[in-house]
């Protein structure tokens, strides 16, 4: 039996592995799907799966909770699924995840401005110094890769403002609502959006099922159950028993495990990338440790 120190670890680790390899099959769902079919599909399965294995949980949610739930949708699943597809149609899957890494930060700013969140010394030069490694890594790849469409990498910096957000009104808002009720919730009430947004598409009129659409519906199915639908309970889970910046530090780990994908996928990476990803983990290390 784990104890709470090693529960909330467990999660980060489990978190960065899933969320670190999402970047991948979002790449590889490109191949067969457009990104409006991949964020609308990715939502629309996750909702299913949760239906099935969180549907009583939904009675616990009260009244006054929902508007919550509401806003915990739209800014960290909503947008995000869709945002994130289309980033990676346009900059490489490793560096969309490493922008991703800003989330600790605007989760610390927007917790001081709006929500009175106090942070010790030690959080700021923690994330100050993987700021360094993120900027590092994006640098770099803009330099290894001049061919790519940078404007696609405000999309997963917007998606961190989002989560950063999610974070704060989860833990403030919803701290005593369980965290299978709030991912459920969350995916009962953007559901039926996204079902317009794919019937829009011509997903199901015009779509011809080749073995492209086919390998991309499959990524899709993965990235939906483990990806979305039990990363966002533990992810819940875990901001319920750490901090907000502990929970939002896994987006420092992230990076690491997309990267290592990029390069068996092929992308390019350099041994600069590997002393940021380094610089990162020491950042991670600094928000997390006790004086």
């Amino acid at each position: 039996m784990m104890n709470k120190f090693q529960t909330k670890w467990f999660y980060l680790i489990f978190l960065a592995l899933v969320w670190g390899s999402s970047f991948i099959l979002m790449k590889k769902a490109l191949i067969g799907l457009s990104p409006i079919q991949i964020g609308a599909l990715r939502i629309i399965i996750a909702t299913i799966f949760l239906l099935i294995i969180g549907y009583k949980s939904l009675k616990k949610i009260k009244r006054e909770q929902w508007k919550y739930v509401f806003l915990s949708a739209l800014l960290a699943t909503f947008f995000p699924s869709f945002m994130y597809a289309y980033a990676i149609s346009g900059i490489d899957s490793s560096i969309a995840s490493i922008l991703n890494s800003l989330t600790p930060f605007n989760t610390l700013l927007i917790g001081s401005l709006f929500f009175g969140i106090t942070f010790k010394t030690n959080h700021l030069l923690g994330i100050l110094i993987g700021l360094l490694g993120t900027c590092i890594l994006i640098l770099k790849g803009a330099d290894l890769n001049p061919n790519q469409n940078y404007w696609f990498a405000l999309l997963p910096i917007l998606s961190s403002i989002g989560y950063a957000c999610n974070v704060n009104i989860i833990k403030k808002y919803l701290q005593e609502l369980e965290p299978l009720a709030i991912t459920t919730g969350n995916f009962i009430l953007i559901v039926i959006p996204a079902l317009i947004v794919l019937f829009f598409t011509g997903f199901f009129t015009t779509l011809e099922f080749t073995e492209d659409v086919n390998q991309g519906l499959f990524y899709i199915g993965i990235l939906a159950i483990v990806g979305t639908g039990i990363a966002k309970v533990m992810f819940n889970k875990l901001i319920h028993i750490s901090s907000p910046v502990f929970s939002t530090s896994v987006t420092y780990l992230i990076p690491i495990v997309a990267v290592l994908w990029g390069i068996i996928d092929g992308e390019k990476l350099s041994l600069i990338q590997l002393l940021a990803g380094i610089i990162i983990l020491f950042g991670v290390y600094l928000v997390n440790r006790k004086k």
